[in-house]
C-alpha cells in the first residue's frame, strides 16, 4: 500500500466551534452560518461524530481527542499543527493567529508515542515569538512518494522556515503564488490540491505563473501521477480538500459532499475507478474555512505491536 495513503488518523472533537475571527481576514473561505452559536456549535459536533462513524465504517482507525477549551475555534483542523512523518518523525508546528497556538496538544503526541514508533519530535513553535509560522499540512501539501513539498505563499507558510523543515525531513520545495479571481492569496494550499498515491486534484487555474503551473504538473507525474486539473469554483466548494487513506477495502478518499456534488461526472468517475469514495457531509464545519481534509490528521507512523503472550 501507497506510503501517501495512511490507515489511522486523528481528529479533534469540537468544543465550542464557531468561524474564528481572527483568521477571516486571509481566508476567503470562511462564511457566517445563519443561526444561533449554540446551534453552530452542536451541529459541527453532529457533523463531526457522523464523519468519524463513516470512516470507521470503511475501516479507517479514527483516535478521537475532546476539546475541553472554550477558546480554541478551530481545533477541529488539528492537520495545522502537528504531522507524523515515515521513519518515525513528528514535527509540531507554529501557527500565524493566536488563538490556534492554543490548539497544540501534549496529549495527542503523547499517544503518537505510546502506540506508534516515534524517534523523534521536532518543535518547531518556540519561532512564532520571531513572527514566524509554518501551518503543517494546511500550508504544505507533502508528497511522500516523490519527497516533495507544494507550498502557495502566504502568511501562513514562512520561507525561512519552509526551507528549515524540508531540510530536516527531506522534502524539495515546490513553492508558487496563488490566488482567486479577486486576487486574493490562497490562505492554504491544501484547499488548492490533494495528492494521492495515483492522481492529483489542483487548481491549475488559480497558480498566477503559468511556467509554475507547468513545472507542478511535471513533478507530479514524474511518479506515475493523474493530474485531475480542478476550477476556481470547484476549489471554493472544497474538492481540492480531500486525503488519500488506507481503508479496509484499499484505497479511499475522504472529501466533504459539497465537493463530491462540484465534481464532474468525468472527474467522478476517475476517481471512483481508483478509490472508495467517503463522502462526509460537513456544512457547519466548513463555514470555517476548512474541509474533509483539514479535519483529518494522517498518521505515517509504524504501529507498535503488541508483545506476544499480551
Amino acid at each position: 500500500m501507497s506510503v501517501q495513503a495512511p490507515a489511522s488518523v486523528v481528529m479533534i472533537r469540537p468544543n465550542n466551534f464557531r468561524p474564528n475571527p481572527e483568521t477571516a481576514a486571509d481566508n476567503s473561505f470562511q462564511s457566517i452560518p445563519q443561526m444561533t452559536a449554540s446551534k453552530v456549535a452542536a451541529s459541527a459536533l453532529a457533523e463531526f461524530d457522523a464523519a468519524v462513524r463513516k470512516l470507521g465504517d470503511h475501516g479507517v482507525q479514527v483516535h478521537v481527542f475532546q476539546d475541553e477549551a472554550t477558546d480554541t475555534p478551530d481545533s477541529v483542523f488539528p492537520n495545522n499543527w502537528f504531522s507524523t512523518h515515515h521513519g518515525g518523525h513528528v514535527a509540531i508546528y507554529p501557527m500565524y493567529a493566536e488563538s490556534r497556538r492554543r490548539e497544540r496538544r501534549s496529549d495527542i503526541i503523547e499517544m503518537l508515542k505510546q502506540d506508534y514508533r516515534v524517534a523523534e519530535v521536532t518543535d518547531y513553535s518556540g519561532l512564532e515569538h520571531d513572527g514566524l509560522a509554518l501551518e503543517g499540512t494546511g500550508a504544505m501539501v507533502l508528497d511522500h512518494i516523490g519527497r516533495l513539498a507544494f507550498v502557495a505563499r502566504s502568511h501562513r507558510a514562512d520561507p525561512i522556515l519552509l526551507e528549515r523543515f524540508c531540510t530536516g525531513f527531506g522534502y524539495e520545495p515546490i513553492v508558487f503564488d496563488a490566488a482567486d479571481a479577486d486576487g486574493a492569496p490562497v490562505y492554504h494550499t491544501n484547499v488548492l490540491m490533494c495528492i494521492g498515491s495515483q492522481i492529483a486534484m489542483v487548481g491549475l487555474d488559480m497558480v498566477q505563473d503559468q511556467e509554475r503551473r507547468q513545472v507542478i504538473c511535471e513533478r507530479l507525474e514524474e511518479t506515475g501521477r493523474e493530474v485531475i486539473a480542478l476550477s476556481e469554483h470547484q476549489i471554493s466548494e472544497f474538492a481540492g480538500n480531500a486525503i488519500e487513506l488506507k481503508g479496509r477495502d484499499g484505497l479511499a478518499l475522504a472529501l466533504s459532499s459539497r465537493a463530491l456534488s462540484a465534481l464532474t461526472p468525468v472527474q467522478r468517475k476517475t476517481l471512483e475507478s481508483k478509490f472508495d469514495l467517503i463522502a462526509l457531509d460537513l456544512p457547519t464545519i466548513e463555514s470555517a474555512g476548512g474541509s474533509a481534509r483539514c479535519m483529518i490528521a494522517g498518521i505515517h507512523l509504524s504501529p507498535r505491536t503488541a508483545p506476544k503472550g499480551a
